[in-house]
């Protein structure tokens, strides 16, 4: 806690501090925390509020679930079906080559070269070679 609120908590520490006030000056402090405490109440309220709104919604909720026949597992599969339903696209590779131990290898032509194809274009090949019909 800091200084200013160890002496506003505590009744023998406030009295020290406020001794050489005047009675204007107490009742302004006064109200000044009067204010504030509204202010809080009126803070707490709104979240309270809030809170009471959020479980109202939730409680609609689960009651419509409830009359559908739906659970909370129901839910999470159709999110995660939605999730799933999203396959990323495959390209078809569009070229190949087979090297000389028999491997055929292929390549989109997106990205980096393979090695085994800038060896075969560096030694005089050419994509058009390559293409896959």
């Amino acid at each position: 806690m800091t200084d200013v609120l160890n002496v506003l908590t505590r009744k023998t520490s406030l009295r020290k501090a406020c001794k050489e006030l005047a009675v204007s000056e107490l009742e302004k402090l006064s109200e000044n925390l009067l204010e504030l405490v509204e202010e809080r109440k009126q803070e707490e309220a709104a979240v309270a509020a809030q809170l009471a709104e959020k479980q109202a919604s939730i409680d609609a909720i689960k009651k419509q679930m409830a009359e559908s026949g739906l659970d909370l597992s129901d839910l999470l599969g159709a999110l995660e079906a939605g999730a799933a339903a999203k396959p990323k696209g495959t390209v078809k590779p569009k070229y190949q080559i087979t090297d000389d131990e028999g491997n055929v290898h292929q390549w989109t032509g997106r990205g980096r070269t393979p090695k085994v194809f800038q060896q075969f274009f560096d030694n005089g090949g050419s994509k058009e070679d390559c293409l896959i019909d």
